[in-house]
């Protein structure tokens, strides 16, 4: 099993290429079970997730390309064989559930396997069922799969007033929407730009959508969407990622494809915590000085507030700064099982419940320290970066699938990081 060894090197300099968005692409790929034509997306991003999407989209019947070293992924769903999305399958990566919207839409059943992924609180699919079921489909859950059907064949508009922000309800929803009989409003939605983004590309697709970007979405169904092409939009996560490698190490670092509308809830922060972020032609251009960072406190939010998928690596910032900072987890629980590697760096940090209250320290010292999930496992490396001496990163494999070459793209602004090998 691989693990990353990370060595304090001061300040870094220099440039960040940023990704296409995993969790945009993770749902734009579902859609082209919607049409018979070609979907092509552009500036994916190269990341196990994907091609674990990949696998579930051609155990269907699709057919997925991967080209220009897999930044294109060229699809057609004109020969669907299979309405099955198998355990095996599913059970590696909670996405896959956003299939189901798309078949049940198109093709009046579908047969899916309850989804695995991160574990960082249970996350049921209870939103999503409830979408499809106020569209008319019948589910039955037994043996760990929902068996869903559309008597007569074809989606219903109707009224989706979503209890709880959701994004991967509003992201199953509105696919089953568009090729829905009649209107469908979706109250309550998730406004993330990744929602945005699908939204866009049904619309390019033929889908008739208004509102995207508020908490009101409305969807006129059509009887058959065409094929596009759409560029998957950049990455908000692995951005404000990045945007914290110099904010924790200092100097300045350019992030090319950055967007201040993206993460604007995360840049205030950084402003009060004194890290300094612009725009540039090129994207977005982080610095810090000599200075400690002050301490902020933080409470997540869905989009617009401050991103969940952003709160272990902003506590990695706030264990070496100045003063005491609380962050409050609102989205899910479970999500503070950094803490305690942190802590073996030399953090001070006391969890209770969804709150963490964390007492800077003027440095954090290396040590071997084991990845729980994704966003964990980048801000152990973040901590590591501004540590004394080494820091070892054990069960980086939930690393590889949110992030894509991080020690070619750390390296490259001054970082020193490598990959171990495992066995």
């Amino acid at each position: 099993m691989d693990s990353i060894l990370v060595k304090g090197n001061g300040a870094l300099s220099g440039v960040i290429p940023i990704a296409g968005a995993k969790n945009a692409c993770l749902t734009l790929m579902p859609a082209t079970l919607l049409s018979e034509e070609p979907l092509t997306l552009t500036n994916a991003p190269r990341l196990a997730d994907v091609r674990m999407m990949t696998t579930l989209l051609q155990s269907l019947g699709a057919e997925v390309t991967s080209m220009s070293q897999g930044q294109v992924l060229a699809m057609s769903s004109h020969d669907i064989s299979n309405l099955t999305a198998d355990y095996d399958i599913v059970r590696k990566m909670r996405a896959s559930i956003l299939v189901l919207g798309p078949l049940l839409a198109r093709f009046g059943q579908a047969v899916v396997s309850l989804p695995g992924g991160c574990a960082i609180g249970a996350r049921p699919v209870d939103l999503h069922l409830q979408a499809l079921e106020a569209l008319g489909a019948r589910l039955d859950l037994r043996d760990g799969y929902v068996h869903a059907s559309v008597p007569g064949g074809r989606l219903k508009g109707a009224v989706i007033d979503f209890p709880l922000v959701s994004v991967g309800a509003t992201e199953n929803a509105l696919m089953a929407a568009v090729l829905a009989k009649g209107t469908t409003e979706i109250r309550n939605a998730a406004r993330e730009p990744e929602i945005v983004d699908l939204a866009h590309c049904l619309q390019k697709m033929g889908a008739q959508i208004e509102g995207e970007g508020t908490s009101t979405l409305t969807i006129q169904g059509v009887d058959r969407l065409c094929g596009a092409t759409h560029p998957v939009v950049t990455d908000r996560i692995e951005l404000g990622t990045y945007m914290l490698a110099p904010a924790i190490c200092g100097g300045e670092v350019e992030l090319l494809g950055g967007r201040l509308d993206l993460v604007a809830a995360f840049a205030e922060k950084l402003d009060a915590a004194g890290i300094q972020v612009s725009e540039t032609v090129r994207g977005l251009k982080v610095s810090r000085g000599g200075n400690r960072v002050k301490a902020v406190d933080v409470v997540t939010a869905p989009f617009p507030g401050f991103p969940t998928d952003l709160q272990a690596q902003m506590m990695a910032l706030m264990c070496t700064a100045e003063g005491v900072s609380v962050l409050e987890e609102r989205i899910f629980e479970n999500r503070f099982m950094h803490a305690p590697e942190l802590m073996r760096m030399g953090a001070r940090i006391e969890v209770h419940g969804g709150t963490a209250t964390v007492t800077g320290v003027p440095r954090l010292k290396g040590a071997p320290v084991m990845a729980t999930d994704l966003r964990a496992s980048i801000s152990l490396i973040l901590a590591g970066l501004a540590a004394e001496g080494e820091t070892v990163v054990s069960r980086v494999y939930h690393l590889d699938r949110g992030y894509e070459r991080v020690e070619e793209k750390l390296s490259a602004v001054g970082a020193k990081i490598e990959r171990i090998r495992g066995e």
